[in-house]
């Protein structure tokens, strides 16, 4: 008996993976991504709402969600920086509080100034990400023996849950009562920021010296060929999950669906997504990381290759879900070798990395949006099944063990 006090006092027992899932910071984190991308979820019915308010073509579209995303993606190192620098709390909380006050005033707003109201909110996704992100994986390092991509995969569930939500509960929403229905959505964040602003007090005293610990594992020197792999996987995937989160509801508007139908669609590809970044975030770490995002990847081209030529269908209702699942198994894989390779702060690289991947893909819409309105719907999604299949190509050269 006193053996095993002795053992416990000298080495603290190691939780399952799952189990992060109920400490207190970690679900503090975990419940403001889902509140966060809730809203970001709602963007592509809400945009495609207000497309025929405003009589916006594809183009414009696609130019208006590239604003949203890259006015995110570009401040998000900074944000990372900042995070490295004073501790997550604030940037979390407040991310999530400015994201609420501006998305309320874009549903409030006429026309063009709702718009640029919807694109300031961004700034508050870009707060809460690189903090977010950080605070999750030190969790798996620290509480589920460096199941560091496990942990971090869970985070990312929690925030494509919020994608899957939001579109579905956007879409009736918007049907019943315009947008400004979605007010009763934005209004969600407020308790989940006062409660990350809570759990979060004193965490980066706390834990300085092992965030500093933690942030030694990951400066090593310059790796030039991995970080070009990381970054042309990551865009690659980016660009195809970016394509179908814009553009699948438009799509389906055209074939004369309705809200509540296109709304159904976005968010069964955000719950797919979700479920495969569980997946391959559990897989990577027992079959490395490697293996998992080229055979991903590769598997992601068939689902996006049928909805491509396929139209309309009940078969959609199962090709969308796979679509997600495959694309969206690698996102965590990529960020967690990131935080490896890039010689910065966890934060910084996770901002980083993050801001890089949204830029790419919000880069993609801007590009398919003018594509869509001259060849069509069908070429546009048959070119994101080609983006996934160079992307399984270029994951061959990641390393295989990246612990």
């Amino acid at each position: 008996m006193s053996t095993s006090k002795n053992t416990i006092s000298i080495a603290p027992a190691r939780l399952p993976a799952f189990e992060v899932l109920f400490k207190p910071v970690f679900s503090a984190v975990a419940l403001g991504h889902w509140s966060v991308d809730l809203l970001n979820g709602a963007r592509p019915a809400l945009l495609t709402f207000l497309s025929a308010q405003l009589g916006l073509n594809n183009a414009a579209l696609g130019a208006i969600s590239a604003g949203y995303v890259w006015t995110s993606a570009a401040s998000q190192p900074v944000f990372g920086w900042l995070a490295d620098k004073w501790g997550p709390r604030w940037l979390a909380a407040l991310g999530i509080l400015w994201m609420f006050a501006f998305f309320a005033l874009a549903m409030l707003l006429p026309g063009p100034l709702a718009l640029a109201a919807l694109i300031v909110a961004s700034l508050g996704s870009a707060a809460f990400h690189p903090a977010g992100t950080m605070e999750s994986t030190l969790a798996g390092r620290e509480l589920a023996d460096g199941r560091e991509t496990s942990a971090t995969a869970f985070f990312f569930f929690f925030g494509q849950f919020g994608y899957f939500v939001g579109p579905i509960l956007a879409g009736p929403l918007l049907s019943r009562f315009g947008s400004q229905g979605l007010l009763i959505l934005s209004a969600l964040l407020v308790p989940v920021g006062i409660n990350a602003a809570w759990q979060l007090r004193g965490r980066h005293q706390i834990h300085a010296e092992q965030r500093r610990a933690a942030s030694a594992l990951v400066r090593p020197a310059w790796q030039k060929n991995l970080v070009l792999t990381l970054a042309l996987v990551g865009g690659l995937q980016a660009w195809a999950q970016q394509n179908m989160i814009t553009f699948l509801p438009k799509y389906l508007a055209d074939l004369g669906q309705s809200p509540a139908r296109y709304g159904l669609a976005a968010g069964l590809f955000m719950g797919g997504s979700a479920i495969g970044n569980v997946l391959g975030g559990h897989l990577a770490d027992r079959l490395g990381k490697r293996r998992v995002a080229v055979g991903a990847m590769t598997l992601a081209a068939l689902p996006l290759a049928a909805i491509a030529w396929l139209g309309w269908t009940p078969w959609l209702y199962l090709l969308i879900p796979l679509a997600g699942v495959f694309t969206g198994s690698v996102h965590s894989i990529v960020v967690v070798m990131a935080q490896r390779a890039l010689p910065l702060g966890m934060a910084a690289a996770s901002g980083l990395t993050l801001g890089f991947i949204f830029s790419v893909g919000a880069l993609g819409t801007a590009v398919c949006g003018p594509l869509a309105d001259v060849w069509g719907w069908p070429p546009v999604f048959g070119l994101t099944a080609g983006l996934a299949l160079v992307g399984a190509l270029f994951a061959w050269g990641l390393k295989a063990d990246a612990r």
